[in-house]
């Protein structure tokens, strides 16, 4: 049960801002599952999903187009709100969820990194705030027109401070709307679990121009010496650590993979550098971890106008 006495099949009402790759996605897929779905974006944008919905092509749920609400700003309290912006439109975004209009709404942020969860509780309230990852590569093409060629979509969902019930219900809810979903205890292992895997990727493929298979075969030395660094912050931050895992997981996947801040770089986008690269760093430095290979590409990459 919810707070507000819903269920996981009953209908529920989600914002979702940013209705992107991700946000699009989980978008046409609570409104194929039945849930009243309001998007949150720009003018343009909200005026394209009122009009044409939301069109996916998945090889996974198949090809489907969605009805969904849009508005450029919410207005009515709804029962979950997924935030799946990139860290570099957060605060400008987050002006079109103000924090009265929320009601007891779940707040879910889909963001890379590890510091997002503080501002949002301190914008938010502690108890509402549930951060969550999702492992799927899904793309926003135009305005309402998204493609998942993936074969699979899994959602973590984790929040410490947010009431179990309350966590159970919305990843009932994701899972019966498609999504693989589970529920983590732990909320720092959960996200340092993601950015142990991610910082390596995205900082490697980006500097490099390169997807993860030549990266994983021409520069396998200095993949692995930042998997390793990114593992010991992860320990002393008291989440996962395993660099052989991590490396495992990159030899598994299709050579032509390419992570989002390196698609990001080659469309001329802001870089989630400081949120992922920058993040890592940080913590580095606040429990004296060494990490002289990942601060070097991190540098270069800011030195290059990222």
């Amino acid at each position: 049960m919810t707070a507000n006495g819903t269920t996981a099949n009953d209908r529920l009402s989600v914002a979702v801002l940013g209705p992107g790759g991700i946000g699009g996605l989980l978008a046409a897929l609570l409104s194929r599952a039945g849930h009243r779905v309001i998007c949150l974006a720009g003018d343009e944008t909200a005026r394209t999903l009122r009009t044409t919905g939301i069109r996916v092509r998945s090889g996974l749920f198949g090809d489907f187009t969605a009805e969904v609400e849009a508005d450029t700003e919410l207005r009515e309290p709804v029962d979950a709100c997924l935030i799946t912006v990139k860290a570099t439109a957060l605060d400008t975004a987050l002006t079109r969820v103000p924090p009265e209009a929320l009601g007891d709404a779940l707040v879910v942020p889909f963001l890379n990194g590890v510091e997002h969860p503080r501002p949002l509780r301190a914008r938010y309230g502690a108890d509402r705030v549930a951060p969550a990852a999702i492992r799927a590569e899904s793309t926003r093409v135009a305005a309402g027109e998204i493609e998942h060629p993936s074969p699979f979509a899994e959602i973590d969902l984790t929040g410490d401070a947010v009431p179990d019930d309350r966590l159970a219900s919305l990843a009932a809810t994701l899972d019966s709307a498609g999504p693989t979903t589970r529920v983590l205890p732990d909320e720092t292992a959960a996200l340092w679990a993601k950015m142990s895997f991610l910082a390596p990727f995205a900082l490697l493929t980006t500097r490099h121009a390169l997807p993860l298979g030549d990266v994983r075969t021409v520069h396998r030395e200095e993949l692995t010496s930042v998997a390793e660094e990114t593992a010991a912050v992860s320990r002393a931050c008291g989440g996962p650590a395993d660099p052989a895992q991590a490396l495992a997981r990159y030899d598994a996947f299709p050579p032509g993979t390419k992570s989002s801040m390196q698609r990001d770089a080659e469309a001329g986008r802001p870089l989630e550098l400081d949120a992922i690269g920058g993040a890592l760093l940080r913590a580095a430095q606040q429990h004296e971890v060494a990490t002289p290979v990942t601060a070097r590409l991190v540098g270069e990459l800011r030195q290059a106008g990222h």
